[in-house]
């Protein structure tokens, strides 16, 4: 080989240099801070990632999988009667203990679902119920004096802090029952059970297209902000000029929103959709179906019953 092949076949010289990385200290390069429209972009990305894992998810073959979605249904609405009607903390611990063996019977990353229960609802319930754990609000036992008031201690309360804490482990419980209804059935089935269990057509249909509208409309922003993205030259400015394109784009997405729902629901129409949600499986109830159906009644009476010796 000559040694203008060889010359011809090696690796050029800026394609071998290194280039100096961002590092998490800091020190080295400049670490970019992206705008709300691009943050706004990456949590609705964020949220189609949720949703095509919950239907890998549903699609597992764990224990609530295999049920009837009529029969998860009805069993979530009766237990979370029974955990209404709790008043011990104690016997909200003990189901919400139940929730995460059911989700580990089914398939779930436990971590995934513990973050998904209380990364907002609980945690906010908690912020807005402490106030009622102060002395000042709910009278009691100071258990942590924070002031002193004529002499008097304030702080929290032992009857405060019991009230917050049953309200806050009834939120979680509650969470986790319906987090682990839609987990572990697809939607297009829930739906259906819905309807197969007396709800409404027109709120089946309002949630079914809703369901639908979320992610293609952040499928079109997201196509028309990387359009202005790959036509913009130089630094992204976070100036009138961009406020007036996200105001724009708001009316431009309002637009093909109107437009779409239009052809949307004519072709649903001309293919015989008539407000009920359907698959291609009919529901049948089986042996195990019935199993667990009693196996929540048991746990729905178990509860009531402990937690009424639990007050005595």
């Amino acid at each position: 080989m000559t040694q203008a092949a060889e010359e011809s076949l090696r690796v050029p010289e800026w394609l071998l240099q290194g280039e100096p990385a961002m590092c998490p200290c800091g020190c080295v390069g400049k670490r970019k801070k992206g705008g709300y429209v691009e943050k706004t972009l990456n949590g609705g990305a964020g949220l189609l990632r949720q949703v095509m894992f919950s239907d890998d998810v549903a699609a597992q073959g764990g224990l609530l999988q295999r049920l009837d979605p009529r029969v998860k249904f009805v069993s979530v609405i009766v237990l979370l009667v029974a955990a209404g009607l709790a008043r011990n903390i104690p016997t909200l611990l003990a189901v919400y203990a139940v929730t995460l063996g059911l989700a580990a019977a089914s398939r779930l990353p436990i971590g995934f679902f513990v973050k998904r229960v209380w990364l907002f609802v609980p945690i906010f319930t908690g912020i807005v119920v402490l106030p009622a754990t102060l002395s000042f609000v709910t009278h009691g036992h100071v258990v942590l004096t924070l002031w002193h008031w004529h002499g008097h201690p304030e702080g929290f309360t032992s009857q405060g802090l019991t009230s917050a804490g049953l309200v806050v482990s009834r939120v979680a419980v509650s969470i986790s029952l319906v987090v682990l209804l839609t987990l572990t059935t697809p939607w297009v089935r829930l739906l259906a059970a819905l309807r197969a269990v007396g709800v409404p057509r027109i709120f089946i249909l309002i949630i079914g297209m809703a369901y639908r509208y979320i992610f293609l409309l952040l499928g079109a922003v997201t196509d028309m902000y990387e359009a202005r993205k790959s036509r913009t030259i130089g630094a992204t400015r976070h100036d009138r000029g961009a406020r007036a394109f996200v105001g724009a784009t708001g009316g431009a997405l309002f637009g093909k929103a109107h437009q779409l729902s239009e052809e949307v629901h004519q072709a649903m129409t001309a293919r015989g959709y008539r407000g009920d949600a359907k698959t291609l499986e009919r529901f049948a109830l089986t042996r195990f179906d019935v199993l667990a159906a009693v196996c929540c009644l048991a746990l729905a009476a178990a509860i009531l019953t402990g937690d009424h010796f639990l007050g005595h």
